[in-house]
C-alpha cells in the first residue's frame, strides 16, 4: 500500500506544478509520431520511375568510381548473409565489388554459401580466414581486398538500400573533394519491417562527441583508410567508430558529406546493439576509450565519462586564470548589452536574458569552458520552465518561416529524436543564454543594435559567428530556469526585425544544416515530414 500511495502523491505532485499534463501530452505526441513514421516508411520505395531516373543519371556521371563494399563475416544466419549480400547485387549502381572476409567461421553454411556468390559474379571477392582474429582483423581483410576509390562499410546481417551506393557515386560526382560520407538510417526487423528512422544533422563534431551519428550508411576514401592503417585492434565494438574519429583527423570537414535519405537497414536481432543497447555493454566503453585517444591525439585537454545512458561526455578544462562576466540588463536590449559588455575585461562575457535564473555556478563554469576552445563561436545551455519541461534546446532556423527552440515542450529527462534533448551538440544559433569569448565578441562589434534591437540580436550574431568558420555548442550541463518569454521569444513575425531576419538570413532559413530535411519544419519536436 506504501508504495500506491508514494505513485498517487507522485502524480498529485506532477499534477499539481503542471509536468502530469506535458507528459501526457508527450506521450500522446509519441503515439502521433509512431504512425507518422509508419506512413513515412510505407511510402519510402522506389517506383519503376524512379529507377529509370536514377539509370539516366548514372549514364549521365563524368564520373563512375568503383565502390568497395567492405564486409567482416562471422557465424551469421544463413538468411541474414544471404539477404545482406543479395542487397549488394540489387543495387542500381552496378560498379562496385564486394569484398568479403569470413572470420574463420566454424558454421559449415557460411563457406558454402559465399563460395556460391563467388562462383556467381566476378565483383565478388572473398577471403577465409585460417584463424579467427575478430572484427577489426576481419575488416582490415576485406580491406586489403579493396581496389575501389571509396569503401562502403557493410555488417553481415544488414541491407542497403537499393539506391545506397547511386547516392554515394552522385556525392562524389557532385563534390569530388569528398573523403567521407554517412546517411540517414532505420531499423529492420527479422520480419522485414522497418522503424525507428534516424534522420541525422550535417557534420555536427560536438555531437559526434556525444555518439556516434556516422554508424550506417558510412562510405571512405579508401586510400584514407589506408593511410591510418585500417581498422584498430583493441576498438573491438566500437571499431567502427573509432575509425571515423580517425579518419576526420586526417580531413578537412567541408570533405565530410551527408546525405539525408535512409540508405542503410541496420538489422535488429538478439545479439546485436540495434537490438537493445545493453547487449554489447563494453562496447559504450571502447567508445569511450576512442575518444580519449583522438582527443588526445589532438592536444585536447578534456575528461570523457559516461553521460546520460550510455552517450559520452566531454567535459573541457576550465583554466584556473580564466575569468567570465555575466552580462544582464534590466531591459532586454542590444543597446543594453553591448553597453554592458564594453565594461568587463573577463576572457568569456556569458549574456543573460532578464527572464532567466542563474541556479548553479558550475552551469556557468559548463559555458564558460565551451566558450574558450578556440573552434568554438558561442555556447547556450538547457532552458527550461518551472514544470521542468524544454524551453529552449537551442535554436531551428526555418521553423514556420522565421526559428524554432529546439524540443520545446518536451519533459527535459526524456531524450528526444537521435537523443538530442540530452547531449551535447551543434546548432546554427542559441538565444537566451550566451556565452562567447570577450575578444570575439568585440572582434564581430558586438550585437546588432541597429537592426535587431528588440530581439534576434543573439541568433542574428550566432550565424554572423558561423559565417567566420565558427562552431556553435548546446550543452546540456548547463541548466537554466526561465517563467517569462525572452527578448527573441518576444518579437513578432512582422516585425522589422523579423522581416530584416528573413531577408538576410534567407539561405539559412532555407537550409539549417543542423536540422533534417526529412522533418517537418512547422514543428520543434523534430517530427517526420509525411
Amino acid at each position: 500500500m506504501s508504495y500506491l500511495l508514494k505513485k498517487l502523491r507522485s502524480a498529485f505532485k506532477d499534477l499539481k506544478n503542471g509536468s502530469l499534463i506535458q507528459k501526457l501530452r508527450f506521450h500522446y505526441w509519441k503515439k502521433v509520431e509512431k504512425k507518422r513514421i509508419a506512413t513515412l516508411l510505407k511510402n519510402d520505395f522506389l517506383t519503376n520511375e524512379k529507377r529509370s531516373k536514377i539509370l539516366l543519371e548514372i549514364s549521365e556521371f563524368s564520373h563512375k568510381p568503383l565502390i568497395s563494399i567492405l564486409m567482416p563475416v562471422y557465424n551469421v544466419d544463413e538468411k541474414w548473409l544471404r539477404l545482406c549480400i543479395e542487397s549488394a547485387f540489387n543495387q542500381i549502381y552496378q560498379n562496385w565489388e564486394l569484398c568479403i572476409a569470413d572470420d574463420c567461421s566454424p558454421k559449415p553454411h557460411i563457406r558454402k554459401v559465399l563460395e556460391e556468390y563467388l562462383t556467381k559474379d566476378s565483383r565478388v571477392k572473398v577471403v577465409f580466414r585460417e584463424e579467427n582474429g575478430h572484427i577489426s582483423v576481419a575488416s582490415n581483410s576485406a580491406l586489403e581486398l579493396a581496389t575501389g576509390e571509396f569503401s562502403v562499410l557493410l555488417d553481415h546481417d544488414d541491407e542497403l538500400s537499393e539506391d545506397a551506393l547511386f547516392y554515394v557515386a552522385k556525392e562524389l560526382n557532385d563534390f569530388p573533394q569528398t573523403a567521407m560520407i554517412y546517411s540517414d538510417e532505420d531499423m529492420i526487423d527479422q520480419r522485414g519491417n522497418r522503424f525507428d528512422p534516424k534522420f541525422k544533422p550535417d557534420w555536427s563534431p560536438d555531437l559526434f562527441l556525444s555518439l556516434n551519428m556516422i554508424t550506417h550508411l558510412s562510405a571512405y576514401r579508401t586510400s584514407v583508410l589506408r593511410k591510418i592503417g585500417g581498422f584498430e585492434l583493441g576498438a573491438e565494438g566500437s571499431q567502427d567508430y573509432d575509425l571515423a574519429l580517425r579518419v576526420t583527423e586526417e580531413i578537412s570537414e567541408h570533405q565530410i558529406r551527408h546525405i539525408p535519405r535512409i540508405l542503410y537497414h541496420w538489422r535488429a536481432i538478439p545479439g546485436s546493439i540495434a537490438f537493445a543497447a545493453s547487449e554489447k555493454t563494453y562496447a559504450h566503453e571502447r567508445a569511450r576509450e576512442a575518444i580519449r585517444r583522438h582527443l588526445t591525439r589532438k592536444n585536447v585537454e578534456a575528461e570523457v565519462s559516461i553521460g546520460v545512458w550510455n552517450f559520452h561526455r566531454v567535459k573541457y578544462f576550465f583554466p584556473k586564470n580564466a575569468t567570465f562576466d555575466v552580462v544582464s540588463v534590466k531591459k532586454d536590449l542590444a543597446s543594453k548589452f553591448n553597453f554592458a559588455a564594453a565594461k568587463s575585461r573577463a576572457d568569456v562575457l556569458i549574456f543573460v536574458d532578464s527572464s532567466i535564473a542563474i541556479e548553479s555556478r558550475e552551469s556557468l563554469i559548463e559555458l564558460a569552458s565551451h566558450a574558450l576552445r578556440s573552434e568554438i563561436g558561442a555556447v547556450g545551455g538547457r532552458i527550461c520552465n518551472p514544470d521542468s519541461t524544454v524551453r529552449n534546446n537551442g535554436i531551428l532556423i526555418g521553423i514556420n518561416g522565421l526559428i524554432g527552440f529546439s524540443n520545446r515542450g518536451l519533459p527535459k529527462e526524456f531524450g528526444g529524436k537521435f537523443a538530442r534533448n540530452q547531449v551535447i551538440q551543434n546548432f546554427s544559433a542559441v538565444s537566451g543564454v550566451l556565452a562567447v569569448r570577450r575578444e570575439l565578441f568585440e572582434e564581430l562589434g558586438g550585437f546588432d543594435d541597429i537592426n535587431f534591437e528588440n530581439g534576434l540580436f543573439d541568433v542574428d550574431f550566432c550565424l554572423r559567428l558561423r559565417e567566420k568558420k565558427y562552431r556553435i555548442v548546446f550543452t546540456p550541463y548547463a541548466e537554466f530556469l526561465q517563467t517569462n518569454n525572452s527578448a527573441t521569444e518576444n518579437v513578432l513575425p512582422n516585425s522589422k526585425e523579423a522581416k530584416f531576419f528573413k531577408t538576410k538570413w534567407a539561405k539559412v532559413i532555407e537550409y539549417d544544416p543542423y536540422f533534417n530535411q526529412n522533418l517537418d519544419r512547422k514543428r520543434e519536436n523534430y517530427s517526420v515530414k509525411i
